[in-house]
């Protein structure tokens, strides 16, 4: 296992447990969280996650110079991409009202912003 892909893995586990400890709830829209995460990584992108899983997957195909997996990759972030402004934020909008709107304001989508946010430290 390269070490991208162990900080990959670093990334997830550390949301996934911000999603059920700080958001008590989970990633899946099955079982949402009862509160706005914001906290960790979240304080530099809005989607950590997602990033990762689409970086690991595009960085590997760099490294191996496979463009099948460039490819796969590349339709990883845009279908991510499609329901992220088509499902995900808009259901964050209507439950979270302007404290989402607050943290969309202040943190990048998919481009990690270089500080972290100094915006809440804990779920309201």
């Amino acid at each position: 296992m390269r070490i991208w892909d162990k900080v990959g893995i670093a990334v997830l586990l550390d949301s996934f447990a911000r999603f059920a400890l700080k958001g008590i709830g989970t990633p899946a829209p099955a079982a949402p969280t009862r509160h706005l995460v914001v906290t960790g990584l979240y304080h530099f992108v809005r989607n950590p996650m997602y990033l990762v899983v689409a970086s690991v997957i595009l960085g590997q195909g760099m490294i191996f110079g496979n463009l099948t997996l460039l490819t796969y990759g590349g339709l990883v972030w845009l279908i991510t991409h499609l329901f992220v402004i088509g499902y995900e934020e808009p259901t964050l909008r209507r439950t979270f009202g302007a404290e989402y709107d607050e943290f969309c304001a202040k943190v990048p989508r998919w481009i990690p912003r270089l500080r972290p946010w100094s915006g809440p430290m804990e779920p309201q």
